[in-house]
């Protein structure tokens, strides 16, 4: 991979957005080694968290300089295509069976926002800004909207996306964008930390059925979203890892996933 860079250490996967000297936008490339990269993430069983961070000093600026020229050119049918492989990365993300961890150390903006949405945590330093700007180029936040509206209510999403405004870091927490604020120097360790916490602590499969479910209640009337989430729990009871955790507090004998 060229615009992306990829590396495994205790159980955790370190996705690194590579393209500094571009802000790190978008373009049609990034977008598919960013698929490729989870697609590698999800099946190596030895992975059990995913890191999103980046080089240089911003997170991610949405679509570059050449993918927006190219929109002058496209047909509807290629401009179909890259919404389509868009779609798919966020959706990929959002319901990979492993949580996903944004360090954000930088801006985070348009495309590059919706990245850190559809991540389960973010860690952002307080120096970040966070913002869907596609309406001040005449473009539409569509794709992220799905998310966002989930993740924060429609009353917030309406601000945030018709504004267009920059959301400074501790801003973004109170709303609750970002899960957690980190000093610069900091945020390396806290990420590896949190994801040590979440690989070694934490059973593999519970999370996996703890994501699902989530991407699943929400679209669901009330009692079908209750007899779903019986039926998880009692699925659950009979996970290897359920059984195994159960023991494990029955005994008080320590426990690592």
């Amino acid at each position: 991979m060229e615009t992306l860079l990829y590396h495994t250490h205790e159980r955790v996967a370190y996705l690194t957005l590579n393209r500094p000297e571009k802000r790190n936008a978008f373009n049609a490339q990034l977008v598919a080694e960013l698929a490729q990269a989870f697609a590698q993430a999800q099946a190596d069983e030895q992975v059990r968290v995913v890191v999103l961070q980046a080089h240089g000093p911003v997170f991610c600026a949405g679509a570059d300089l050449a993918f927006l020229q190219s929109l002058q050119t496209a047909t509807p049918a290629q401009n179909l295509a890259d919404s389509r492989a868009i779609k798919n990365l966020y959706q990929q993300i959002y319901q990979l069976p492993k949580p996903v961890i944004a360090a954000v150390q930088g801006h985070a903006l348009a495309g590059g926002c919706g990245l850190a949405t559809v991540c389960d945590l973010v860690l952002a330093v307080p120096e970040a800004k966070f913002g869907y700007t596609e309406v001040k180029i005449g473009f539409v936040p569509a794709i992220v909207m799905v998310f966002l509206v989930r993740k924060l209510g429609e009353a917030r999403a309406r601000q945030l996306l018709l504004t267009a405004d920059l959301v400074p870091a501790p801003t973004a927490q109170a709303w609750g964008l970002v899960t957690e604020l980190v000093a610069p120097e900091q945020l390396m360790a806290r990420t590896q930390q949190l994801a040590r916490q979440l690989a070694t602590g934490n059973s593999g499969q519970a999370l996996a059925a703890t994501k699902q479910l989530l991407a699943q209640v929400q679209d669901l009337p009330l009692e079908a979203a209750l007899e779903l989430a019986a039926q998880t729990n009692a699925q659950a009871r009979a996970f290897p890892d359920c059984q195994r955790g159960v023991a494990a507090f029955l005994n008080k004998t320590p426990l690592e996933w």
